[in-house]
């Protein structure tokens, strides 16, 4: 309770009922029970720069500035006398240590006792004073208090405005992706009427049809088995059954469920609700073999407390998973987080060559996390109408959601680190997350991050002429048109409206507008299923972060500003006269562990990002992204400017845009087999005790594997590296065959006009043979007879 006998108590306990007020989820200007148990009661600082407030209900509220967050400890602390004799000295005494522990690049890496709460019991919260000034890349959020009359108009009015202009702006959009279209549909409808085949020019032309044709014998297959198992009797034989038996089949019905993708190829999904440290509650997948796994109960899927990495981890009893896998069968734990404008569902589209089921199936135990929001925006406390719950950008996301998921698999498979894979804006999350001045400590949980197009230095793409207007209006013009709550909502009433061949479509024309991607190197026939996962609910805030005028879309990188680049820019061209080539010829493509470095690295390592608690590094770039430079952040490590960093993989594709690293066709082979490979090597020791990943990969790799040419003993035409493709698995003497180079031609598939065509052709030589034949029949002497056989069979 409050004290109330000094004389200057009263003046502290108002200051601090005020702040407390302003702080609150609901007004405390009345006796209402529901406001008193959520009024505002301290500040927990998760970061130096991120506090959250606590409720008297133990709730959580998130995005508060940092000056606000800090007077409500002060009050708090001097209406309770445990900060009196020298309180403002104590505060001026932090501040100046933080200061300068910024000056010398400690500040950010400071340990949990001058990072947050103290931890001795008893000491004053005015000992949780924030950094003195924030990072210029993560610019303070505006202050939303609690709804009042005059709140609630202006929010009514930012979604009046916002949801009239923004759907200008996404109309604009369409049209224009409309318009962009013609060109390409003109050229299609050519190469018809020149009876050409527009299709033949894909890289995967062939594979394509060969994975349509088994795609339909499947179907046919699943339809034929479902009409046997509802009209055989109970007592008739059983047919035998597949390590992976689909449980769904037929026709795609492109839904958004990736239990229902998971199941076709005989996996299945559970969901898990994680409550992030700020309040949110989001969604994480897992994704397990029917066969070996007993699913947890509802209730043990449902939300947790809002605590991150508890005192008694890993060895707690929430640790459950492991008890319900068979004995032998614990897999390592894989998180997989996805980019901006998606969900973890884009790892689970192309069937088997889906990086999650892939992955699942070589013996990993795959998780799958989604952001705050996503299809079902949810917080403890706040309602989707409460600007606060908009009220975040990336920094949020890599400060609260990721270690989040990361704690709850943890907490639930029993390990102390997992591998962690994540795609485009989910790098962005995990670089700002594992930088020494948010926390750092999160590495240590982390075997291994691999980053897929990693999402840190911005491409040439920032430039095209609606990026640049998102760039140069105001943060109240940006408020105006996009408000204050989520980004452009009517994209989601359209993705539960439209059908979804038609949404899948229209998706598919308005990102390729907006990104410059293309669907050369994606299996057509799913493309529409690609885009069932996307887009999601993200706030107008996160999106300003990208695209506004102060952060990544002006700075060009995720955590330096443009001058700090400027300047390394100019360090770097005189240096090392072949890297150019080297990053231009894109053959980048190695697994090492780097040294110590040069002579300079550690000058070099000024300004670096990380600590050495950061974990290693695994990079796949796509070498023709426009949208982000995976290519400079290589060149950053090459310098030597994160001494600290260990980058044990990287590789530059050049043909890949910035989705083809998870939906190329030939992505499990460029990509995905190397990524299983880094998760095994660098594994702790005794998770590989526990686990059986090696075992499954192996068995896996022998029912996948092809052999190449060097490996039979015949002198073959193809070069010794090539693998022949072939649909089924070959005998001995058809593998020695198919390294010969040679192909059975006529168990090809032809289709209709083709086999019209070649019937056309041969019947068009009946007419000659029977006239000859007539001719040699009706003859009357020998001669004639001779020379009408010579024709006809020559």
């Amino acid at each position: 309770m409050i004290a109330s006998t000094s004389g200057q108590q009263p003046h502290a306990t108002e200051l601090y009922i005020r702040q407390a007020a302003s702080l609150s989820l609901l007004p405390q200007d009345n006796n209402d029970p529901e406001a008193h148990a959520t009024k505002a009661v301290k500040a927990n600082f998760i970061t130096p720069r991120d506090p959250v407030i606590e409720t008297a209900n133990g709730g959580r509220l998130p995005a508060v500035p940092l000056a606000e967050a800090e007077k409500l400890n002060r009050f708090k602390d001097e209406a309770e006398h445990t900060g009196s004799g020298g309180g403002e000295h104590a505060i001026r005494r932090r501040t100046n240590e933080l200061a300068a522990a910024q000056e010398t690049n400690e500040g950010a890496a400071i340990d949990d006792q001058k990072s947050g709460q103290s931890l001795q019991a008893g000491a004053p919260l005015r000992t949780a004073v924030p950094s003195p000034k924030t990072h210029p890349l993560f610019p303070q959020l505006p202050m939303y208090g609690p709804p009042t009359f005059l709140r609630n108009l202006q929010s009514f009015g930012f979604q009046l405005s916002s949801g009239l202009l923004s759907l200008v702006f996404l109309g604009t959009i369409v049209l224009g992706s409309l318009f962009t279209s013609i060109p390409l549909l003109f050229q299609d409808v050519y190469l018809c009427l020149t009876l050409r085949n527009p299709e033949k020019w894909r890289p995967f032309y062939e594979e394509e049809k060969r994975r349509r044709k088994v795609r339909k014998d499947a179907a046919r297959a699943w339809t034929r088995q479902r009409w046997r198992h509802e009209n055989r009797g109970r007592d008739g034989p059983k047919p035998e059954t597949e390590e992976y038996e689909p449980q769904e089949g037929g026709k795609d019905l492109l839904i958004c469920d990736v239990g229902y993708y998971a199941r076709r190829v005989g996996l299945d999904v559970e969901r898990f609700s994680v409550q992030t440290e700020d309040g949110f509650v989001i969604e994480l997948w897992h994704v397990y073999n029917p066969k070996d796994y007993i699913p947890a109960s509802p209730t043990h899927r449902s939300q947790d407390d809002p605590i991150v990495f508890p005192k008694n981890y890993p060895d707690d009893s929430t640790a459950t998973l492991s008890q319900q896998y068979p004995p032998g069968k614990q897999k390592y734990p894989v998180l997989l987080v996805h980019g901006l404008l998606q969900s973890a569902g884009a790892y689970c589209t192309n069937d088997d060559d889906s990086l999650a089921f892939y992955l699942a199936k070589s013996g990993y135990d795959v998780w799958l996390g989604n952001n705050r929001c996503g299809f079902r925006p949810r917080h403890q406390m706040l309602s989707y109408n409460d600007p606060r719950m908009w009220n975040w950008n990336i920094r949020q996301m890599g400060v609260m959601d990721l270690p989040a998921l990361i704690s709850r698999v943890l907490s639930e498979t029993g390990f102390a680190k997992l591998g962690l894979i994540c795609h485009s804006q989910g790098t962005t999350e995990t670089f700002v997350a594992l930088a020494k001045e948010q926390r750092p400590d999160l590495g240590n949980k982390i075997s291994v991050f691999c980053a897929l197009a990693p999402a840190v230095y911005a491409g040439p793409l920032i430039g095209k002429m609606y990026f640049k207007f998102m760039r140069i209006i105001s943060p109240g013009m940006f408020r105006l048109i996009f408000g204050i709550h989520a980004f452009i909502p009517f994209m989601m009433l359209m993705h539960r409206w439209l059908p979804g061949s038609i949404y899948g479509a229209l998706g598919y024309r308005v990102f390729s507008f907006l990104f410059n991607w293309s669907d050369t190197r994606w299996e057509r026939d799913l493309r529409d299923r690609l885009f069932q996962f996307a887009p999601v609910y993200v706030s107008a805030e996160s999106m300003r972060w990208w695209l506004g005028r102060e952060c990544f879309a002006s700075q060009k990188c995720i955590l330096a500003t443009r001058e700090e680049g400027r300047l390394e820019d100019e360090e770097d061209e005189g240096d090392d006269v072949g890297l150019e080539e080297y990053f231009d010829n894109g053959k980048v493509h190695q697994t090492e562990e780097r040294g110590e470095g040069d002579e300079g690295r550690e000058w070099r390592g000024r300004n670096a990002w990380y600590d050495e608690q950061v974990p290693p590094f695994a990079l796949w770039v796509a070498g023709n992204d426009e949208l982000v430079d995976g290519r400079r952040l290589l060149r950053r490590f090459e310098r030597g400017r994160e001494p600290c960093v260990k980058v044990v993989h990287q590789k530059i594709i050049d043909e890949y845009e910035h989705l083809d690293v998870i939906w190329a066709m030939d992505m499990i082979e460029k990509v995905g087999r190397e990524v299983k490979e880094v998760l095994w090597k660098t594994a702790p020791v005794e998770a590989r005790e526990l686990s059986e990943p090696e075992k499954e990969s192996v068995k896996h790799n022998m029912a996948e594997r092809k052999k190449s040419v060097a490996e039979e003993q015949v002198t073959s035409v193809l070069a010794l590296e090539d693998v022949p493709i072939y649909e089924r698995e070959y005998s001995a003497d058809e593998e020695v065959l198919a390294a010969l180079g040679y192909k059975a031609e006529f168990k090809r598939e032809f289709s209709l006009w083709t086999s019209f065509c070649v019937s056309f052709a041969v019947l068009g030589l009946l007419p000659s043979f029977a006239s000859t034949l007539y001719y040699v029949s009706t003859s009357e002497n020998s001669t004639a007879t001779e020379t009408g056989a010579e024709r006809c069979f020559t």
